[in-house]
């Protein structure tokens, strides 16, 4: 006899990153030939020395690191993210602003528990990132799918057509998981706008921010101006993550910016699930604003140097063609006639690569999934670039 289950959490499908691993099982890769993959958008190296002793430090020393704190986090990093926020984005942000969150998977959970319900519709551009449409699916909320173009750029227009009594927000993640590519100001803008005039929330998340190719150029260095709007948190809800930027993963460190109502609205949630963000993850992610400026533009060099690889790669592979290409992530189109599931398991078997098939990233009625890949490069060092690109280049399909 086997235990009730709540039947959307049944109809959610499994994890796509689990799911991949798994095709690992049983296969055996030389020494000549080790595995590549490039399935996964996370650090697998420590955080910097300095990072870790500063959680050593803490771990040995301070007696408050190992106790309940604050729901929304640590005033001294609510105010530090803050500040440097105003700073960068050109805005006013304030730290009551500010909450912090296990990871930013846990800001997407809590504010969406804010805003919609079962019944309820959120818009998703396609391809979009699928932990997104996990919790929605989990919660009953219907994901409306936003189709993008061959440029992966999402339309306001068609989206202001999907908009229905239902719909409580849409959602934009820019750089984008899994395309890659970064939404232009007035882009942006024109989703304020439009998530404005029709009273729903705009949630942008920035998880890759710090990657963002425009750093120092446009606009001032701001990839957008959307917090100089004196009134951004009557519309706007900013969502990030601490695990890129200072390798961090293992400590589940993300952030939300909104209204001070909304988050007394998030507090409720991030009460009853985890208490309080990790207290030496929260030290760890101040030590590192404070501290590593420099060292993070240094890691940014490097993605935009491994960002030109995958652009150079794809430029000379014959039959593949690249639509997306920024931060973690190249999104690609393959020329095999088989399906992009079925192509991703013999890669695994006959060329040692490990990446995830484009139907994990849209509907099922998307057919156009089949065809497409997500290669997440930033774990790749340029001889493991060309590398994949030889293999790709000898693959039969």
């Amino acid at each position: 006899m086997s235990l009730p289950l709540n039947p959307a959490m049944a109809a959610t499908f499994a994890p796509p990153v689990m799911e991949a691993r798994r095709w690992l099982e049983g296969v055996t890769f030389p020494p000549e030939r080790p595995l590549i993959n490039v399935s996964q958008a996370a650090p697998v190296e420590s955080p910097p020395l300095g990072l870790r002793q500063a959680l050593a430090d803490a771990a040995l020393s301070e007696g408050a690191a190992h106790l309940y704190g604050p729901v929304l986090g640590l005033p001294e990093l609510r105010a530090e993210i803050a500040t440097q926020w105003s700073a960068a984005y050109g805005g006013t942000i304030a730290p009551g602003n500010v909450a912090i969150t296990q990871g930013c998977n846990q800001a997407f959970t809590a504010v969406m528990s804010t805003l919609a319900g079962a019944g309820d519709e959120v818009i998703l551009p396609t391809p979009w990132y699928f932990n997104h449409k996990m919790w929605l699916d989990m919660q009953g909320v219907t994901s409306v799918p936003l189709a993008t173009g061959p440029d992966l750029l999402p339309d306001p227009e068609r989206a202001a057509a999907l908009i229905t009594p239902r719909t409580r927000a849409i959602v934009l993640v820019s750089p984008n998981n899994p395309g890659g590519v970064e939404y232009p100001p007035a882009l942006l803008a024109a989703f304020r706008d439009l998530a404005r005039a029709r009273g729903l929330a705009l949630i942008l998340d920035e998880t890759y921010r710090d990657f963002d190719s425009r750093h120092g150029l446009e606009i001032g260095g701001r990839p957008h101006d959307l917090f100089t709007d004196p009134d951004w948190d009557d519309v706007l809800i900013h969502l990030y993550s601490f695990s890129k930027a200072y390798r961090l993963t293992g400590h589940r460190v993300g952030a939300v910016v909104a209204s001070t109502a909304q988050l007394a609205e998030v507090e409720k949630f991030l009460d009853t699930v985890a208490i309080c963000p990790s207290q030496l993850g929260q030290i760890g992610a101040l030590w590192g604003m404070r501290n590593l400026g420099q060292w993070v533009a240094g890691e940014r060099a490097e993605i935009l140097a491994r960002r030109a690889a995958m652009v150079a790669g794809f430029g000379a592979l014959e039959g593949w063609k690249l639509l997306g290409c920024g931060a973690y992530f190249a999104y690609v189109e393959h020329p095999f006639r088989a399906a992009s599931p079925e192509i991703a398991r013999r890669l695994v078997r006959e060329a040692g690569l490990l990446m995830l098939p484009g139907t994990m990233f849209q509907p099922d009625n998307h057919p156009e999934g089949a065809q497409q890949f997500r290669i997440a490069f930033a774990n790749v060092d340029a001889g493991g670039i060309a590398e994949m690109f030889r293999r790709l280049q000898g693959f039969p399909g």
